[in-house]
């Protein structure tokens, strides 16, 4: 069955830039939200040619804003002097009442806002947030073995 024009125009819309498989196993995700990101033209077009990296970055508010920083978007090759520092912060494009809302949680213990996916979608640049908790050590072993066992359990099953 076919979904809805609606629903298929928007997911051809949206081109994944770089993605951050690591949070998904360092954090436990609770909650998601997307934000705009302000770019410079060169940063616009190092991304669409998919050159970035999410691992080290994470999100903070600070003066009543929304900042990311620590994402590498590497220097556009044609850039020349209008490129800038790759690992500058970036004001991210959020709603004063969600800035509010991140900040209460953020003032929880070990809630921290880290970027998963850098996209385009309708050819603007947006960053999906997540706000983690930080998973400890038998968290971790625990997804993994159980990864592990449906794995196995898929393939006994295809036998």
């Amino acid at each position: 069955m076919n979904a809805p024009v609606g629903q298929k125009e928007e997911k051809e819309a949206e081109r994944p830039v770089a993605t951050n498989r690591k949070a998904r196993h360092e954090y436990a995700v609770l909650d998601t939200l997307e934000a705009g990101v302000v770019l410079t033209g060169t940063e616009v077009k190092s991304l669409r040619q998919g050159n970035a990296n999410l691992a080290d970055g994470y999100a903070r508010i600070a003066g009543g804003e929304a900042w990311l920083e620590g994402v590498h978007v590497s220097p556009y090759k044609q850039g020349s002097d209008a490129n800038v520092d790759p690992l500058r912060r970036r004001k991210l494009l959020l709603h004063r009442r969600e800035i509010r809302k991140l900040q209460a949680r953020l003032t929880e213990t070990g809630i921290t806002l880290i970027p998963l996916k850098l996209y385009f979608r309708k050819n603007v640049a947006k960053i999906q947030l997540g706000v983690c908790k930080g998973k400890r050590a038998y968290d971790k072993r625990q997804a993994i073995a159980k990864r592990e066992s449906d794995r196995a359990l898929r393939r006994m099953i295809r036998r």
